[in-house]
């Protein structure tokens, strides 16, 4: 695996924190993900409203295989792998007033990250998806596009064989660099 290099003095955690789509088959048990969820509880929010919702299927479920369904074909073929699969939503309006909340897909953003470095603290992977069928996935989680909005399914899991996936995927398994800081941090003078 490549080693990842910052360009300044950070935390492991960050240049740890990749996506894979290789997961081994090991279950996860029940205290992990209420420990991935109990990091994403302790995100920041706007007014605190915590707007983000997980719903999630573990392999064992009979909604697993449903759940795989919403995806796109692509990530299918390796998501349907993974022991854990959630999906992250958000309340479109505020709780406190009813007044539509812009800053859910912000907050929820928070949420995510705060479960994906959980999960590298504990030996987990979790990789979120852009590619699931929206429409499938609002009717599969009983949600109404007037109150909620799905933001990513995530994968997570423990990291599994490369060899496991197509000959595509798998020259593109592994943590990728980023772009320099110098590239989107910018001082206004």
């Amino acid at each position: 695996m490549a080693e990842r290099k910052p360009q300044a003095d950070i935390a492991e955690m960050f240049t740890g924190r990749w996506s894979p789509r290789a997961f081994s088959s090991e279950p996860i048990k029940p205290s992990q993900l209420q420990s991935l969820f109990e990091a994403a509880r302790w995100a920041p929010s706007c007014y605190n409203e915590q707007p983000w919702q997980f719903y999630y299927a573990t392999a064992d479920s009979p909604k697993h295989a449903e759940f795989v369904e919403t995806l796109v074909e692509l990530n299918q073929s390796w998501a349907s792998n993974a022991p854990a699969l959630i999906y992250i939503a958000g309340r479109n309006n505020f709780a406190y007033n009813n007044k539509t909340n812009p800053w859910s897909g912000f907050d929820a953003g928070a949420a995510w990250m705060s479960l994906a470095l959980q999960a590298r603290q504990m030996g987990l992977y979790a990789h979120a998806m852009a590619g699931f069928n929206r429409n499938s996935a609002m009717d599969f989680l009983g949600l109404d596009e007037e109150t909620h909005k799905i933001y990513a399914a995530i994968a997570v899991g423990h990291l599994g064989d490369k060899n496991q996936l197509n000959a595509e995927l798998g020259k593109k398994e592994g943590p990728s660099d980023r772009i320099s800081t110098k590239e989107f941090a910018h001082k206004i003078v």
